[in-house]
């Protein structure tokens, strides 16, 4: 059987191991495959004959698996799986699997950790240090940017599934309340720090809100004008999730003028981020290049998911199959 992996590099940059997957079946691993149009033709290059394929990013079109003929399933090497045109795959009776919940903690970390970075500003205070503002003050501290105490402070999670509860509850145990809205509450999570609130009161009464819900059209550019202005002033937004939550441009401008006090975002809505993005020049605005999934134990994690779900495939069981 051969299985190729058109762009391994991203899960696996080499502190990983492919050897469990080598065990299933010649394994071809490219690093990175073109994906844009003029990539077509390397992608059939290289995944011709195979019978499994692996992505992450590189889509696999109606017309590229028009030309596969030997294809019989497709592991997407994440939980989205938007790169796969899933209704051509069901018509030719390709399997498709995805990987979900592989990232919950280490998502819920990264979400704190871009809060404290707006609260505390470590990173700034540590390089102002070294370039010696320290030891010539005239004081024997000093801050370069306001300080925020999050204890007290109400957080408003939006999307409360596994990763939205995993960062409520870190929130929580730092001493904050917590406002969650889901489209399926469930109402046995709520405490005296937790509650389930409507959209509009969590936008109104959130010191921070923290993005942790799937892209669906209802959902695409929610963080807006309209919504923004029904925020508290100063309030801090994260997103962790999905870069088209947020309408960018309405979120640079509310940064600018100061209404919203300072955004941390691990997603945007182009990725590779365009030059051109507003968010880049707005004030007090954190931007990480899509790595809240990428720790060395997160990471190996999604690669024996990954594996698991093509030797449940080859004995005929049905697992995270998203064509069904």
């Amino acid at each position: 059987m051969k299985i190729v992996v058109l762009d391994g590099h991203t899960l696996n940059p080499g502190d990983l191991s492919w050897r469990e997957l080598e065990n299933l079946g010649e394994v071809i691993v490219y690093d990175r495959t073109t994906f844009d149009r003029s990539g077509i033709n390397l992608i059939l290059e290289r995944a011709k004959d195979a019978e499994v394929i692996f992505t992450n990013k590189t889509p696999l079109s109606r017309e590229v698996l028009d030309l596969l003929p030997r294809l019989k399933y497709i592991g997407v090497l994440a939980t989205g799986y938007n790169v796969v045109d899933i209704e051509a795959a069901k018509e030719k009776g390709i399997v498709v699997t995805n990987i979900p919940a592989y990232g919950t903690d280490s998502v819920g970390q990264m979400t704190i950790a871009l809060l404290l970075e707006l609260c505390n500003h470590v990173g700034a205070h540590s390089e102002s240090v070294k370039q010696g503002e320290w030891t010539n003050n005239v004081d024997w501290c000093y801050w370069m940017h306001p300080m925020i105490e999050l204890s007290g402070k109400t957080m408003g999670i939006i999307g409360y599934g596994r990763i939205g509860q995993a960062t409520g509850r870190i929130a929580q145990a730092f001493g904050m309340k917590v406002i969650a809205y889901n489209r399926h509450p469930h109402k046995e999570l709520e405490n005296e720090t937790m509650k389930y609130v409507d959209l509009d009161t969590l936008f109104s009464d959130s010191e921070i809100i923290s993005l942790h819900c799937p892209l669906f059209d209802d959902t695409k550019g929610m963080i807006n004008k309209k919504t923004i202005a029904q925020m508290k002033d100063g309030v801090l937004i994260i997103n962790t999730s999905r870069g088209p939550l947020v309408v960018e441009e309405d979120l640079a401008e509310a940064l600018n003028r100061g209404k919203v006090a300072g955004a941390a975002l691990d997603v945007v809505s182009t990725e590779p981020i365009k030059a051109d993005n507003p968010l880049l020049t707005a004030k007090n605005c954190l931007i990480t290049p899509h790595i809240a999934w990428a720790p060395v134990e997160t990471r190996q994690r999604l690669m024996d998911f990954a594996i698991d779900n093509l030797e449940k495939f080859l004995a005929g069981i049905s697992v995270n199959v998203v064509t069904q």
